[in-house]
């Protein structure tokens, strides 16, 4: 099955609520969602990385909120479609982002040669995580918990004040669980290998 494929079965096998039919519209029919890459040169950096990350995203959260010791200890449990839209939707940031260009290089051989990359150019440079959820808010309502995992899924790679993630990883648990599932699919399923 695709990533596209899969994405779309997730989404709606799983989110239900009023806007959700006219968001999936949105990223199948106006936006480029599916064709565009995760970054301009790291995880990925090609066409549909964008998808596939966000399914990765989606296996990784519901492989962390389904240890043992995450429910018993922790006490963390989310319903089906919170751990769908906070996955599968905390990168819409990126929708629009990315320009096909090219890039030189030097081959094996030594000698330069161009090979396609993409650059970022941001027509709404609203933030990361706060920008996704400017987007979902257009088409539908999220719980404050949805919201701030969303916000805050960057954890502490991002660039604000590590006193203000720290409270928000704190208070939101969601947050703290989506940031640790970017990270894996990020560092551990997509790195890219040279």
């Amino acid at each position: 099955m695709s990533a596209r494929a899969e994405f779309i079965e997730l989404y709606t096998a799983n989110i239900h609520r009023e806007g959700s039919a006219a968001l999936l519209d949105y990223l199948e029919h106006k936006s480029d969602f599916f064709t565009s890459p995760a970054s301009a040169r790291y995880h990925g950096a090609y066409a549909g990385g964008l998808c596939d990350h966000s399914v990765n995203v989606y296996h990784c959260l519901n492989d962390y909120l389904s240890r043992e010791r995450v429910q018993e200890l922790y006490g963390l449990s989310y319903s089906a479609e919170s751990i769908a839209v906070v996955s599968l939707l905390h990168d819409l940031c990126k929708i629009g982002c990315y320009k096909s260009g090219t890039r030189n290089v030097k081959n094996a051989d030594g000698k330069w040669e161009s090979v396609p990359t993409f650059r970022f150019e941001d027509p709404l440079p609203y933030g990361h995580g706060e920008k996704s959820v400017y987007i979902i808010s257009g088409f539908m309502r999220l719980t404050r918990e949805e919201a701030m995992a969303i916000r805050w899924h960057m954890g502490f790679s991002g660039s604000e004040d590590p006193r203000t993630i720290g409270q928000a990883l704190e208070q939101y648990p969601l947050a703290f669980a989506l940031s640790v599932a970017d990270m894996e699919a990020t560092y551990f399923l997509e790195r890219e290998e040279n």
